[in-house]
């Protein structure tokens, strides 16, 4: 049961009128109450009833929320590590700009491996761990690739050191081996560290799916987006700060990125415990659709199938994604690049690689303070007016004929009672309008890297782009979970009235076939309103007559993500050498002063969001949206009715 509008528990999120279910057994379909016009179920259960249900069906509280989601955070802390500190942190090391591209094949190829797979045999166990292990798994080897990239150079010389490579530490070849070691390490951990946090990511948001209320999941995918740009703050906040200076953290030794990479494990380690002390998912009975052991063929057969009956609406969701992901890769892994690149052209030499760094970082942390205000406001463009929403599932077309004439004519004798226009409630912006905006205004601020010679320019542009992150992590996801709720198929449109006499004939009327005649003429508007919306809706579900494993669908969504990240691998490789040039043979040279490819590189990631924003038009509006345009429509017609007598 959903509590009345008052109490919403997140009201900047869009949740759909839920379905009766066993938290509603004393209410009827006519126990509404009437609070100014708007239709609120009754309150007919306690909290008490609502959190001995099993896990799935209870309300979850705001607490609960946060506990469920706060492991994004931390898993966002960990994975700035390799947004923020990875490529600088790989110049340093002495790795060429062109090869750093091919470094972050690490993320596709985890992506492109890792979130499926792990989707499919999460979804295949019947375990009350399903989820939780691989969170365990998962952290436990972000913890090891982590802790091994803070001391990776002293490891690198112990290694050396214990297979007496050179003379001492004054011989070249010892120090060149070193070297070479320590980038093969932190290449290697760099991978371990993409497929750690591909597996907990996937993990915790299908923990989302299982512990989560149907009327619930996009407030939790809200609270998901919120969390991942908190650890952009925390994360790149820290990455600002001089901790070197800190009381406690500068007896660890090193340079900044060792300090940084201890300070993520300990954050880690804390927001894992506690979603998984908190939430539990609930044991599935063995089925013949669950089964608990499946051989490897099995699980890519599942993946296979899913693959290919997935929802219209949800493929083209998956096509936009493969665009707005090549333009968003290059930003995520070279904007803190791109800052130090402008600095070395505004000061007019090699600027210091650790203050500019952490001038990037501080751009960084102005980006995620924007995503976040930005994820709490957008959402409020999209909010649904209950008033429009269905009241309950599987209502008759008569029931709720008869309920939106009753309320419009409830609102027009206010409106003629105060002496104003009827209105009626708006439709809210649909998804689909908010993502293409939110890429084309990506694209924009691509663009204007034509026009940018400062470091506070930089940051400007850097910061502003973070309105545009807060919707793709927010939008695409709201998309795809309505549209999950939503796979079961449709009644026919055309035999969905025909129900047993008792349930049309409320009353007898006195001439039946002249009030057969008058019904007809009254709902003759109205269906061929509603009949372009249910061929849409039957065309989406055609193929999908069975529900489908939600850890697989989003695992088969990130494959849309990290897919074209081998494209900008080779791309933005290219990229380095036509516009830098080919790296010194032996080496050295400047980071940062006469360099500018990182710029092309962006500018061609707004090529590709600006496609992308093309291609979200024609993603559907939702099941939910379509609806609530119908009713809508419904209710304007309704309005000009003529009053009667």
């Amino acid at each position: 049961m959903i509590p009345p509008v008052a109490s919403d528990p997140d009201p900047t999120t869009q949740i759909p009128w839920p379905s009766r279910g066993r938290g509603q057994e004393g209410q009827t379909p006519g126990s509404i109450q009437e609070e100014g016009g708007l239709a609120v179920p009754g309150n007919g259960t306690t909290r008490k009833s609502r959190s001995k249900s099993p896990p799935g069906r209870r309300q979850l509280s705001t607490w609960d929320l946060i506990t469920l989601s706060i492991s994004m955070a931390g898993a966002q802390i960990a994975w700035t590590v390799e947004l923020g500190y990875g490529t600088p942190f790989l110049l340093d090391l002495g790795l060429p700009a062109q090869l750093t591209s091919l470094v972050w094949l690490a993320g596709p190829i985890s992506g492109l491996v890792a979130q499926p797979v792990i989707g499919a045999l999460s979804d295949s166990s019947t375990s009350k761990y399903r989820r939780r292990f691989w969170i365990f798994l998962s952290t436990g080897a972000l913890i090891i690739s982590t802790l091994v990239l803070a001391y990776c150079v002293p490891l690198a010389e112990f290694f050396v050191d214990f297979f007496r490579v050179g003379n001492g530490d004054w011989d070249e070849n010892r120090k060149r081996q070193a070297n070479n070691t320590a980038i093969g390490l932190a290449i290697l951990c760099f991978y371990v560290l993409d497929f750690a946090l591909n597996g907990l990511q996937a993990s915790l948001r299908n923990l989302l799916l299982d512990v989560t209320p149907p009327n619930q999941l996009n407030a939790g995918n809200a609270w998901h987006g919120r969390m991942v740009n908190a650890g952009n703050i925390i994360g790149y906040g820290f990455g600002f700060l001089p901790l070197a200076e800190l009381p406690i953290i500068r007896h660890l030794g090193g340079g900044q990125f060792r300090k940084f990479c201890i300070i993520c494990i300990v954050i880690l380690t804390v927001t894992v415990g506690m979603t998984c002390y908190c939430h539990e998912e609930q044991e599935r009975p063995v089925s013949h659709r669950t089964r608990p052991r499946k051989r490897g063929i099995d699980v890519l057969n599942d993946i296979y199938h899913t693959l290919t009956h997935l929802p219209h609406a949800i493929r083209r969701v998956c096509l936009v994604q493969l665009f707005a992901f090549m333009g968003w890769f290059p930003f995520l892994f070279y904007s803190t690049t791109y800052v130090g690149q402008v600095m070395a052209h505004e000061i007019g030499k090699e600027p210091d690689a650790e203050y500019a760094t952490r001038m990037g970082e501080r751009a960084m942390l102005f980006y995620s303070l924007v995503g976040v205000v930005a994820g709490t406001v957008l959402p409020h463009l999209a909010t649904r007016d209950r008033r429009i929403l269905a009241r309950y599932e599987n209502e008759t077309k008569d029931e709720e004929l008869n309920y939106l004439r009753k309320l419009v004519r409830e609102w027009r004798v206010d409106a003629a009672a105060q002496g104003r226009p009827l209105r009626l409630p708006m439709m809210p912006f649909l998804l689909r309008n908010i993502w293409s905006g939110a890429m084309l205004l990506f694209s924009i601020l691509s663009f204007s890297t034509f026009f940018i010679s400062t470091v506070t320019q930089a940051t400007i542009f850097i910061t502003l782009v973070g309105v545009s992150w807060a919707v793709a992590m927010w939008v695409p996801f709201a998309i795809i979970m309505e549209l999950l709720k939503d796979t079961a198929p449709p009644p026919i449109p055309y035999l969905q009235d025909r129900r047993p006499s008792h349930t049309r004939n409320l009353s007898t009327p006195a001439n039946p076939r002249r009030m057969s005649r008058r019904a007809v003429d009254e709902r003759r508007p109205l269906l061929r309103r509603r009949s372009q919306d249910d061929l849409d809706s039957a065309l989406d579900t055609e193929n999908n007559s069975s529900p489908l494993a939600g850890g697989t669908v989003l695992g088969i969504h990130n494959l849309a993500i990290v897919m074209p990240q081998f494209i900008v691998a080779l791309v933005t490789s290219a990229i380095f050498r036509a516009v830098d040039g080919a790296p010194p043979i032996e080496g050295g040279g400047d980071t940062y002063y006469g360099h500018n490819g990182v710029a092309w590189v962006l500018r061609f990631g707004g090529l590709c969001t600006l496609l992308g924003a093309v291609i979200a038009r024609m993603v559907p509006p939702t099941p939910t949206e379509k609806s609530m345009r119908r009713r809508l429509g419904e209710m304007k017609l309704l309005g000009e009715e003529p009053t009667n007598p």
